[in-house]
């Protein structure tokens, strides 16, 4: 259990004898999470305003398959799905890019723009391969409130594990425009900078 971090809420009873069979799972900048039974997890927020984007996007999101479900909302925490399986990074040390994960992260780009997210990106970390190959999201942030048009670390992640082509070969079968713009960012963006 993370000694940097105050517990001291006020939780309500049901949520404390969930908490109490709890089991760490471990933490981040942003929080501390545990396993909690019936494949939850609750997560404890150290700042407000982290705490108020993160829940705010998982209430929006609730009808799309790549976000947790979301069960509790607290004052700094909340009650949501576990999310099992692999890291998007993890996953891509052992495993090839198929043409069924790029498919998945093809979809999850468009159910970014469906949800009128302004930043469509994420970043590989946080994107969990389940044992089906279909993929599911922890952590959104800033998807309403930073701009980002094409999924710049999603590609920069992928190049990293030096799988883009194929990803951006997916993109081009579905969307040859997209396919372009997409290729011409990233591109700059690796050699230049330029985001």
């Amino acid at each position: 259990m993370s000694k940097n971090f105050d517990y001291c809420v006020n939780l309500p009873e049901k949520i404390e004898i969930l908490f109490k069979q709890g089991e760490y799972l471990g933490e981040g900048h942003n929080g501390v999470v545990f396993l909690l039974p019936d494949n939850m997890i609750i997560k404890f927020f150290r700042n407000k305003k982290v705490w108020k984007d993160e829940s705010s996007i998982l209430l929006k999101t609730k009808r799309s398959r790549f976000f947790p479900k979301i069960y509790y909302l607290g004052e700094n925490y909340i009650v949501r799905e576990y999310v099992e399986g692999i890291r998007l990074d993890k996953y891509l040390k052992k495993n090839e890019l198929s043409e069924k994960l790029c498919k998945e992260l093809y979809e999850m780009v468009e159910d970014f723009k469906k949800l009128k997210f302004t930043r469509q990106d994420l970043r590989c970390k946080d994107i969990f391969v389940q044992l089906d190959g279909s993929i599911k999201i922890i952590d959104p942030k800033n998807n309403y409130k930073k701009v980002v048009k094409y999924p710049r670390h999603l590609m920069k992640g992928l190049y990293k594990k030096e799988c883009l082509e194929v990803f951006l070969n997916y993109v081009c079968e579905q969307d040859f425009k997209k396919y372009t713009y997409w290729k011409y960012k990233i591109e700059s963006y690796l050699k230049y900078q330029v985001k």
